[in-house]
């Protein structure tokens, strides 16, 4: 029997349209109604996750920036696990050196130097789960999330790192170039403190060890004395197999990654087709004929 879902958000819990749809809405409610606890799991920030899961009538926790911080359902801050001002300035100073681009993102928002690299990223990870989805259709909805100030535009990102208001809790690397990226995780996978993973073919996403999924949900499980081995975790891509490697029944979407779907010991339907209804209600109804 499941007592929790976590749930992905970006090719998992989105369809096409970016939005939660009425299939995986009711199915959600209908979990909470009988008792299991919900939880969105997220690279986004909280402000870029919140508003949509708002704005579809679901109340949950939310794991955000790929756990650096969590958020209860009233918007309270219960965890966060930022990386150190220096060794953010390592880190940026190694992409530098590599002339990749990256974004940062604190907890007083998500920043960019490159208003026009930083689109391409959104388009990126949003076609990495969406494929057949029209270029220009993603980068309106890419211009939007600039207009509407959920990514913010600096000069120069010493400015966040020399600022105590501002808590570094994960930089997003994106390049088209295979071999740069890969040099990227090279030079990162050597510091030890820090957990390097990805959200679409084209990106890294570089958090503090302690800012995983996985351990972040450990962490809301306990708090709330539900055991993570009674979980169910669904996903999408590299960035959600730290939650997958803890629950007891790790789910991945039919528009999965090989990697992920080869770890876990159910597959759903993609992310246009309900996946996550469908994983829900069936772990529902196992649980009722157990």
């Amino acid at each position: 029997m499941i007592t929790s879902v976590a749930s992905d958000m970006d090719g998992t819990l989105l369809n096409e349209k970016q939005e939660i749809s009425e299939g995986n809405k009711e199915a959600i409610l209908k979990a909470q109604q009988a008792g299991i606890e919900v939880i969105v799991a997220t690279g986004r920030s909280y402000e870029e996750a919140s508003y949509v899961v708002k704005e579809a009538g679901i109340d949950c926790d939310i794991i955000c920036a790929n756990g650096a911080e969590v958020r209860d359902a009233d918007g309270e801050i219960v965890y966060q696990a930022g990386i150190e001002d220096d060794r953010s300035r390592q880190i940026a100073a190694e992409l530098n050196e590599l002339g990749i681009y990256f974004e940062v993102y604190t907890n007083q928002g998500t920043y960019t130097e490159d208003y026009e690299k930083g689109i391409d990223l959104i388009i990126d990870i949003f076609k990495t789960s969406n494929p057949d989805v029209s270029e220009a259709q993603v980068r309106q909805a890419a211009k939007e999330r600039y207009d509407e100030g959920r990514i913010n535009v600096v000069e120069d990102y010493e400015v966040l790192f020399e600022d105590s208001e501002h808590l570094v809790f994960k930089f997003l690397v994106f390049s088209k170039d295979r071999e740069k990226l890969q040099q990227a995780q090279s030079v990162l996978a050597e510091l030890k403190d820090l957990a390097v993973s990805s959200s679409g073919k084209n990106n890294l996403e570089i958090n503090s060890i302690h800012a995983q999924k996985g351990v972040a949900l450990e962490k809301v499980l306990s708090s709330k004395g539900l055991n993570v081995k009674d979980a169910m975790a669904i996903g999408d891509n590299l960035n959600d197999l730290s939650m997958m490697k803890v629950v007891g029944r790790p789910v991945a979407m039919g528009n999965g990654l090989p990697e992920v779907k080869e770890f876990c010991s159910h597959v759903t339907a993609t992310n246009r087709e309900d996946g996550v209804a469908k994983a829900i209600l069936d772990a529902m109804e196992q649980s009722e004929q157990d």
